[in-house]
């Protein structure tokens, strides 16, 4: 069976006039990056695509992105990325992220919609300058509840692992399959919602931030600050009811700009 597989590359340096613009992009297979008009002070914008439509076992994306000295980078995805039934193996997705010094990276993609018998191994790695700013966040569904989908097998696997300067201040690993819908029941886990979130902000700026998430948050998740990052994690009955939060909380988180035009679309 054909497989999709796409490569993008994207880093970005400072212009003569201190704007942030780019510096090389590379991009093959189903993996597209568009970089559209912004009117954002100097900062740069990349909008990433998956032109396969979707993936599924066997299909592989991998996205590098490298913000250089002093400049601002914020990535986006176009749309939802969605993960359908895998017959064999797993999707996989294989993130890469560099800012240098003084830089500020933002990973922002929307949300991943996993369908009943999806399987994803996901891995984001990150590496800071000492003085470098990361934001990131991955938002998550399991089915859309406005199409009654249950998303009662499958597995996923995400790795996340920050590093500034070569020490890790950062660690996630999730690991959920079969009988999805029923531990997603469980209160402990999700109380039977099946839209979630995680947003973390590595920045000195981040625990003067903490208490404006938590109103913003209020009885949907929560938040904590702690070596240098503050943590954010959101549950929703669905995708809509998450956004309603998501997005005050990341314009709160980046100083009050706008989202990329693209999540609005």
């Amino acid at each position: 069976m054909q497989r999709s597989a796409g490569r993008g590359r994207i880093a970005a340096k400072l212009g003569p006039t201190g704007e942030t613009r780019l510096d090389r992009l590379f991009q093959e297979g189903s993996a597209r990056i568009r970089l559209p008009k912004s009117h954002s002070d100097g900062r740069l914008e990349a909008v990433l695509l998956n032109t396969s439509g979707g993936m599924t076992g066997g299909d592989t994306l991998h996205w590098r992105a490298e913000a250089g000295t002093g400049t601002h980078l914020t990535l986006a995805s176009q749309t939802a990325e969605r993960l359908y039934r895998s017959p064999e193996g797993s999707a996989s997705v294989d993130v890469r992220l560099h800012a240098a010094a003084g830089a500020t990276l933002q990973w922002l993609p929307q949300e991943t919609i996993m369908f009943d018998g999806g399987a994803l191994r996901r891995t984001i790695l990150a590496d800071l300058s000492e003085d470098a700013e990361l934001l990131i966040c991955e938002p998550l569904a399991f089915g859309r509840a406005a199409m009654g989908e249950s998303v009662q097998g499958g597995a996923l696997r995400d790795d996340w692992r920050i590093r500034r300067e070569g020490r890790m201040i950062h660690a996630e690993a999730l690991r959920i399959d079969d009988a999805i819908a029923d531990r997603l029941s469980k209160p402990a886990i999700a109380a039977g919602r099946r839209a979630v979130a995680t947003i973390v902000l590595f920045a000195p700026r981040a625990e003067a931030l903490i208490d404006e998430a938590r109103t913003i948050i209020g009885n949907a998740g929560g938040a904590s600050f702690f070596d240098g990052k503050l943590v954010c994690r959101l549950l929703a009955s669905d995708t809509l009811v998450l956004r309603r939060r998501l997005i005050p909380l990341l314009i709160a988180l980046r100083g009050g700009h706008a989202l990329p035009r693209c999540w609005h679309c």
